[in-house]
């Protein structure tokens, strides 16, 4: 059977196709046999190096707890202010006056451009040099100044992108009922974009946790990841077991955020197609006059 985007695979491709699986998988558990047999000569599968994490909760409530309540902590707190920031800023880059619209695209291009890790260490050595925040509180600070200035930037693309992507007439009708440009932003344009640009977003909230790591690896704050490290040193030699059940944390994490996302979005995408409410000329034409000033709401 034939799609739109591919035509129907004959026996020949079929057969290939099957070969390829094979040869694939064949391969995948080669690779995975290796690292067993690696890890078992080095002694990384003995149960000791294992034992600590299933029989004693003296690792998660010392290390492992503490590092991914600093991890949530610096997620949190740099969502919470680039979101609206990015959305300001996209919003800005579509203004039609230029003294707005040239500075914002200016702001976004310059901190999208610079590696985020360049940007917690300049938040570090700010802190440091301008401020009286305490060394303790430094790492928290400067990691959350460089996830904020970094993703701010390019959630505010997304934002821009996700409201281009609407069809021309959505702002025309804004435009033909009278309503302004702030309000054809605020009403019409905006609650429409939010689905199409939920999937960007939450990609870029997973990577807003995962780059909390860096501020571990370079600016000594205590996350989860740095917290693996001290752990492994603590109980000898299960360097391989402390970041393996660090990873899974992470994949747990980003896990439950991807799936949230993913029912919030069917969820607004049937709430839209669900509600097919018909706005009759009086009430546009309320809208309308509300919605300006003078003459140009009829």
């Amino acid at each position: 059977m034939s799609s739109l985007l591919y035509d129907a695979q004959g026996p020949r491709a079929k057969r290939r196709n099957v070969l390829f699986t094979v040869l694939f998988l064949a391969a995948l558990a080669a690779v995975l046999w290796w690292l067993y047999s690696t890890l078992k000569d080095k002694g990384q599968l003995e149960w000791v190096l294992w034992e600590p994490f299933f029989t004693s909760s003296e690792p998660w409530s010392t290390y492992i707890w503490p590092g991914l309540q600093n991890t949530l902590k610096a997620a949190l707190l740099s969502v919470i202010i680039a979101l609206p920031l990015g959305a300001i800023f996209g919003i800005a880059r579509l203004s039609d006056h230029a003294w707005i619209r040239i500075p914002a695209g200016a702001v976004v291009e310059f901190f999208r451009a610079i590696p985020v890790l360049i940007l917690m260490i300049f938040g570090l050595a700010l802190f440091a040099e301008y401020t009286n925040v305490s060394s303790d509180d430094r790492p928290l600070y400067a990691v959350v100044t460089g996830l904020v200035l970094y993703n701010a930037s390019v959630l505010a693309e997304i934002v821009r992108a996700g409201i281009l992507s609407l069809p021309k007439g959505q702002s025309e009708a804004a435009m033909a009922i009278g309503l302004r440009k702030n309000q054809e932003m605020r009403l019409i344009l905006l609650p429409q974009a939010v689905t199409a640009m939920l999937p960007a977003i939450v990609s870029q909230l997973v990577v807003i946790v995962k780059d909390t790591a860096l501020g571990g690896a370079v600016l000594t704050f205590p996350e989860l990841l740095a917290s693996a490290n001290t752990m492994s040193g603590y109980y000898g030699a299960n360097t391989i077991a402390s970041f393996t059940v660090v990873a899974v944390i992470f994949i747990a994490l980003n896990f439950v955020l991807t799936s949230f996302a993913s029912w919030l979005e069917r969820r607004l995408r049937r709430a839209k197609k669900s509600t097919g409410a018909v706005v009759d000329a009086d009430e546009a034409q309320a809208i309308g006059a509300g919605g300006t000033t003078g003459g140009g709401g009829a």
